[in-house]
This record gives C-alpha cells, structure tokens and sequence, in this order.
C-alpha cells in the first residue's frame, strides 16, 4: 500500500504543467526511537515551559523572539509572520538544466518520489522524464514545501522522476578552509600504483542491499531481549584489525595480498597446508629429518 502524499501540485516546463504528487523518498520510521521515561515508575516524562524566577507560563503567553543580543529579544507576533508566508502556488516550477555531474553532491538534501496524479498527467511526465534521459539533464526549480521556498532538482528515477530538494549556497560551508593545511602537492610512485591496485580490485557494482545498519539491529535486538526478560548474548569482540602498521607501503602491499587471498577463497595458513598435501610423505620426511 502507497503512503499518503506529502504533498499535491503540479509540475511545470514553461507552458506545459501537470498534476504531481510527491512521496517521501527515504524511510525512518523503522529506526528505533527512545522516550524519556522516569526509572522508578516507567512513565513517560514531560517538560512544562517555564520562566526563570516566574515559574510555569501558560501556552498562550508563549511567542516567538529573534535574539539580538545576549538575553535579549524583540517579539515577532504570529500575526507578523502570517503576512510574510510566501504563496502556495503548489507547483514545481523547472526553470533551468544541468548536468547531473554539475551539482555538487554536497547540495542534496531530502529525495522524494514524483507520481503523475492520474492517467492523463501520465503522458507529460512520461515525455519530461524521457527527456531527460536522453539528454542526461537534471531540471533545476523552485517550490514552496512546508512555507519555506526550497531549490529542487529533478531526474529520472527507474520508470518515475526523482525531486531532490537542494541546500542553498549560503547554507553550505566552504571546503577550503578546512583543507588548506593540506598540501596540494600531488604522491607518484609505487605508493600510488598500489592504491591504484587496491582501489581497482575492490571496485564493484554499488549495491545498497550488501551494507547493514548494525547498530540499529543491535538496539532492535536489545529491546526484544529486554522485552523477553533477559539480555542478548554478548558477541565475542573483534579485534580491530590485526597489528598496526605505520609504513604507508607496507600497508599497501599488505592489504592487496589480503585483497587476493579473499578472492581466492584461501588464507596463506591453507595454502600452506595445501602445499604440504600436494608434496606428499616423501617431502615431508625430508622436512622433518
């Protein structure tokens, strides 16, 4: 069963518009969330607004303030705010396009599913979706979601179109200045052929499925074994990976050959073992003499 929409409008490219819905994209309601709760009764506990040297307030005596200085506020009214509410158009409004390697990663922000609502919008989603398959093009627009103004980015998404809303440039800080002690200068030689070995070895097919969320299956494990009365049992800990190594190359060199003997199903103590087997009795009365 499809969710409820998260919201309802209307996807436009200039004169062509057509009815929308959008969906989440991501799922969280399987996380485990945690109450706070008071130990000796189990109850859940709740906080009343107060202020300092007055004691508890009502709700309706609450209004919003802006800080401007230490302590100090001026009040907004509700009232205020209503007047600046940007209009609902509902409608998602494509004015530009890009490349999909042109927007750097770091804008994305929240992914929602884009459905044609109904058989007939379903011929002008299906025309804009393959457009941008075959120019490979992401649409870039604006909407209003939840009274804020967002930057959104649309693309193809399997049968369907993706809408990403996007972070806006002054929200994202500048990279170079938590990198500018880091030397541009550029590594060569066989330190560099190894990554490049190492990189290459381990590169596959991105396949979501193959990565769990281990500590989420471990919370969900400890509330069900508290709810059955007892505690789970303790995993043996795994050590942290074998000795420390401090020499760059060595650590290279190291991790290829683990990287091959994984490949090949054997550990050098088997293929050891398996030498021995192969060599026969003579080979090894000759060790033992």
């Amino acid at each position: 069963m499809v969710a409820r929409a998260y919201w309802k409008g209307h996807l436009r490219l200039s004169l062509v518009a057509f009815p929308v819905h959008l969906y989440p994209a991501i799922e969280t309601a399987k996380d485990v969330h945690f109450h706070l709760v008071h130990r000796p009764t189990g109850e859940r506990v709740h906080y009343q607004p107060v202020v300092e040297d007055r004691g508890p307030v009502e709700r309706e005596e609450i209004g919003k303030g802006y800080e401007y200085g230490r302590d100090k506020y001026v009040i907004v009214e509700n009232k205020e705010l209503e007047k600046l509410k940007l209009e609902s158009t509902h409608t998602i409004d494509l004015v530009q396009f890009a490349g999909h390697e042109e927007i750097d990663p770091i804008y994305y922000d929240r992914p929602y599913f884009v459905v044609p609502d109904g058989r007939l919008a379903e011929e002008a989603y299906r025309v804009v979706r393959d457009a941008l398959k075959e120019t490979r093009k992401t649409a870039i627009g604006q909407v209003v979601l939840n009274n804020k103004e967002r930057i959104v980015a649309v693309r193809p998404c399997g049968r369907g179109l993706l809408m990403e809303t996007l972070r806006y440039e002054d929200e994202v800080r500048e990279a170079e200045r938590y990198f500018k002690d880091v030397s541009p200068r550029p590594v060569g030689g066989e330190q560099l052929d190894l990554a490049r070995q190492l990189i290459k070895g381990k590169t596959a097919e991105f396949d979501p499925g193959k990565f769990k969320n281990h500590y989420q299956a471990a919370l969900r494990d400890l509330v069900h074994a508290k709810l059955r009365g007892r505690l789970p049992a303790k995993e043996t800990e795994k050590p942290a990976g074998g000795a420390k190594i401090i020499n760059l190359m060595d650590a290279l060199k190291r991790s290829l050959d683990t990287e091959g003997q994984q490949k090949s199903g054997r550990s050098p103590k088997a293929k050891s073992a398996a030498r021995r087997r192969h060599a026969g009795p003579k080979a090894r009365r000759r060790k033992t003499a």
